[in-house]
């Protein structure tokens, strides 16, 4: 069974940066496009980014031009990179598979939360 597991969050002023990470175990991660998805209180989740199995990256325009994800099939880990973060970027991140269709085919790790404020 599939098992995800988000670290990197946490408190970050207006303009920070902080580098998220996600462990996947339990299925073979090289064959799955990832995604990393939001979800702020009160909000449904949405997908912020993803990237390919061969490492192309594709972004929603929520946060484009601020984010960067990457993976690294050898450590079964991918990344967001987030920079110029804004209090709108407050929510809980989230990784999981991409497309979102498939993403509801597994089991939601307990994501990292990331709070801007000042």
């Amino acid at each position: 069974q599939v098992q995800l597991v988000e670290s990197g969050g946490g408190l970050v002023q207006p303009g920070g940066s902080l580098r998220l990470s996600c462990v996947y175990s339990g299925g073979i991660f090289s064959r799955v496009p990832m995604g990393w998805y939001r979800q702020a209180p009160g909000k449904q989740r949405d997908l912020v980014a993803h990237v390919t199995t061969t490492g192309t990256s594709h972004y929603t325009e929520d946060m484009k031009g601020r984010i960067t994800i990457s993976r690294d099939n050898a450590k079964n880990t991918v990344y967001l990179q987030m920079n110029s973060l804004k209090l709108e970027d407050t929510a809980t991140y989230y990784c999981n598979a991409f497309p979102p269709s498939l993403a509801a085919t597994l089991e939601w790790g307990q994501g990292t939360q990331v709070t801007v404020s000042s």
